[in-house]
């Protein structure tokens, strides 16, 4: 191919690519610019129409890791796809950071080459390599010494990398920036002032790099100087003279005076070593031992004041320095005399033992004293113990008489141990002493003390007689004679009974015991005293007050009043067959004499033909049909009823009733608050027992006024008797005749008594505690339907 036709196809070659790649276009940004910004328009700015870059396929060809950007077909707009990090995409030593790109465009192709420049931002602040930097520095360096300091590194380029140093304030050092071959910035530390370990072993210092953005970012180091010791301060002692006092015969070892010199230095420029100078005399060198280590001087031989009484020494205390630096001090050492004689006591008279009640100031011993030393080792002072009841009293020179200053007890003290004590003024004092003993006599001057002043004693009723109640044992702290005691009751009679018919006591042990046996229903109480009397001259007693309860034993079984029978018989009652559901048949009544908690009675069947037909109430003995009669029920029923009372163990008493069912109208029995019906007043048992009871009545009159006759003729007595407690509290008897009862026990307000064959109960009359109980008698009759006028008769009892 000849030139001419290469030459043509070169310049063909050429055009075609020229028409494919344009020049280059250039575009910059900020780092960190958010999603979806717009960087350039390349239509407007590359001449495009916009309408067909969707159909030449415009892409977007970037030379990155990441899709930082992209292009809008519809707009032809270049957008940031992510955020772009220019310290990430380009490394600190580009001073420009490019990203590069290619715009592609399809029929035909195009290729538009594009350099977007990514600007610094002032994005990071200066960091240190290590938080803390630590400098050691001699506190012998002179000052200008300068001392490199880690620079600090800012990822930014241009202005926003970092600009200067600030150093905290610091009378010792400051800082001065240095600007690097690269154009970093690094501060060296200087030494402005001389430094001394001993004043502030280390500097704590603040390092801050700023950088010059806006605005400024900046970070901080720690800068830790150690100040390295030099021996620049010798050993300094405590003293510079010392005097010292010491007892003559001190032993081999005392300790003379501990020397304590202090060197501010460290290390071995402070190990301190202590030794006699030249001036100290070989005498005071054998009599004292100097330890190079501690600093101790100790008696190494004999000091005796007579021979020698002053010495002098000096001690040089030199450290380890390199170069030794030393310290030296002066001590006098005064030997002092020693008090090596001991005080002298002497009894002269002791009064042992006196009695208990002797008069005060009286004289019990007499002493004397004295002591060899002279000066203030001679003169003596002698003392007893203050908590005793003596003091001393001087008499002559050097003699004592012990006196009582106080009263004396023997119950309290029974006897002391006096010690005479006697010391002398030297230094140290010396002392001696002497102990006597001194005893208390006895007087009785105590009385007998019970530990109670009151006592209670309970005792079951029924008890055996001689049974043992209490101990009853007083003390007296006197002596001997004094304190042998004997009891006593003092005598008082109750009901025409005296104290010591009932009880006895031991003289000797004061042991309490019952002479007979105690019934609660009879006698509840007793109230008396009991003297205790000690054997002193003359005697001296005490008494104390006794209360002697009886307790009640459930010994008495219920006895049952209504329905009213004959002993072992059955009582039988006749109803209608006709009556209601919920009517009165019968109602059960017992009664026991015990105390309150023994006698209440519940009743329950122990027996029963047909238990659906009947009830028993347990607390009032109710009995009442459960339903009404039928055909199939047999004409007689059999009830057995038992009544119980609360003991332990619980007594009872049975009731059998039959009741015969009749078909002839009979009146069923009302309830307990109906007006009793009306009786016969002329049937047998009514006239049986108005005669039974006139007859009672009668004797009855008869015993009182023969009981009030024989009261005014029997002579008054010496100590009347306290009423109340001091008596036998109450009495309490129960009779049962036929169909009347007569009680007064507390725990019954009202007697209940039921109809026998005929009539209905008497209405009950609820009465206070402690008045008069009313009795009903309620006569019997015989006819079905008998309505006579007659009433019951009723007996007042009063208590």
């Amino acid at each position: 191919m000849s030139s001419f036709k290469r030459y043509v196809l070169l310049a063909v070659i050429f055009s075609s690519v020229y028409s494919v790649w344009a020049s280059v276009t250039h575009y910059s940004i900020p780092e960190e610019m958010k999603e979806g910004s717009v960087v350039a328009n390349l239509a407007t700015d590359l001449s495009l129409d916009v309408k067909s870059l969707g159909k030449r396929k415009m892409r977007l060809d970037l030379i990155a890791n990441k899709k930082y950007l992209d292009v809008n077909k519809e707009t032809g707009e270049l957008y940031v796809v992510e955020k772009i990090d220019r310290e990430y995409l380009c490394t600190k030593t580009l001073t420009v950071c490019y990203l590069k790109m290619e715009v592609i465009l399809e029929n035909p192709l195009r290729i538009f080459n594009i350099e977007l420049e990514i600007l610094d931002i002032n994005d990071n602040a200066p960091q240190f390599r290590r938080d803390a930097i630590h400098l050691d520095i001699s506190e012998s360096t002179p000052t200008g010494e300068r001392f490199s300091l880690s620079n600090a590194v800012d990822p930014d380029v241009g202005s926003n990398s970092v600009k200067t140093y600030h150093l905290s304030e610091s009378e010792q050092f400051t800082i001065e920036v240095q600007t690097g071959r690269d154009g970093s910035k690094f501060a060296d530390l200087i030494l402005k002032q001389t430094l001394d370990r001993e004043q502030q072993a280390v500097h704590n210092l603040i390092l801050t790099a700023v950088d010059g953005g806006t605005p400024a970012r900046s970070g901080t180091a720690s800068v830790i100087v150690h100040v390295l010791d030099t021996n620049d301060n010798p050993p300094i002692f405590d003293q510079s003279i010392y005097n010292v006092k010491i007892m003559e015969n001190s032993p081999i070892g005392s300790l003379v005076v501990d020397l304590n010199a202090t060197d501010l230095d460290e290390g071995l420029n402070s190990d301190i070593s202590y030794s006699y100078s030249l001036y100290t005399s070989e005498k005071t060198q054998e009599t004292f031992n100097l330890n190079p280590a501690t600093g101790e001087i100790t008696v190494k031989g004999m000091l005796n004041y007579e021979d020698f009484r002053i010495y002098d020494m000096e001690v040089i205390a030199a450290d380890k320095g390199a170069n030794s630096l030393s310290g030296q001090c002066t001590i006098k050492i005064l030997v002092e005399d020693m008090n090596d004689n001991h005080p002298e006591i002497s009894i002269k008279s002791f009064q042992s033992p006196v009695t208990e009640n002797i008069e005060l100031d009286t004289v019990i011993a007499v002493v004397s004293i004295g002591d060899k030393d002279s000066g203030d080792n001679g003169i003596v002072d002698l003392h007893v113990p203050d908590n005793m009841p003596f003091k001393l009293r001087e008499s002559s020179d050097n003699y004592y008489e012990l006196v009582v200053s106080e009263p004396l007890d023997r119950e309290k003290v029974p006897e002391y141990d006096i010690t005479f004590t006697v010391t002398d003024r030297g230094s140290p004092p010396l002392s001696d002493n002497e102990t006597m003993t001194l005893e208390l006599l006895d007087v009785n001057d105590n009385v007998p003390q019970f530990p109670q002043s009151f006592y209670t004693i309970r005792v079951m009723e029924n008890n055996a007689p001689g049974a043992l109640l209490s101990s009853l044992t007083a003390f007296d702290p006197d002596l001997h004679e004094n304190q042998y005691l004997v009891y006593f009751i003092i005598e008082k009679e109750i009901a025409n009974t005296s104290m010591s018919m009932l009880f006895s006591i031991n003289p000797e042990n004061g042991n309490l015991y019952a002479l007979k046996t105690f019934d609660y229903e009879i006698e509840k109480e007793f109230l008396f005293h009991i003297e205790a009397r000690d054997s002193g001259s003359p005697p001296l007693s005490s008494n104390v007050t006794v209360h002697i309860i009886i307790v009640d034993q459930n010994d008495n079984a219920p006895v049952i009043v209504s329905p009213w029978r004959a002993q072992g018989s059955v009582v039988e009652e006749k109803i209608p067959r006709s009556t209601d559901k919920g009517s009165l048949v019968a109602k059960v009544i017992a009664l026991d004499t015990d105390s309150v908690h023994n006698s209440r009675i519940t009743y329950q069947f122990l027996q029963v033909t047909d238990a659906t037909l009947f009830s028993l109430d347990q607390y009032n003995g109710e009995i009442r049909t459960m339903r009404m009669f039928s055909y199939r029920d047999p004409r007689h029923q059999r009830l057995v009823v038992v009544a119980k009372d609360n003991g332990e163990p619980a007594l009872s008493a049975t009731v059998t009733i039959k009741l015969t069912t009749m078909e002839t109208a009979v009146k069923a029995y009302s309830d307990m608050t109906e007006e009793p019906l009306e009786y016969d007043i002329f049937s047998d048992i009514n006239l049986y027992l108005v005669i039974g009871l006139g007859s009672v009545s009668f004797l009855l009159l008869i015993t009182i006024l023969v009981t009030i006759v024989i009261k005014c003729q029997k002579p008054k007595p010496s100590k009347a008797a306290p009423p109340s407690r001091n008596s036998v509290i109450s009495e309490r008897n129960s009779t049962i005749a036929d169909s009347t009862l007569v009680s007064n026990d507390a725990y019954w307000y009202s007697l209940f008594l039921a109809e026998t064959r005929k009539g209905k109960l008497v209405v009950r009359q609820p009465l206070p505690k402690g008045s008069r109980y009313i009795v009903s008698s309620i006569p019997r009759g015989t006819g079905l339907t008998d309505t006579s006028d007659s009433a019951a008769s009723t007996l007042q009892v009063g208590i």
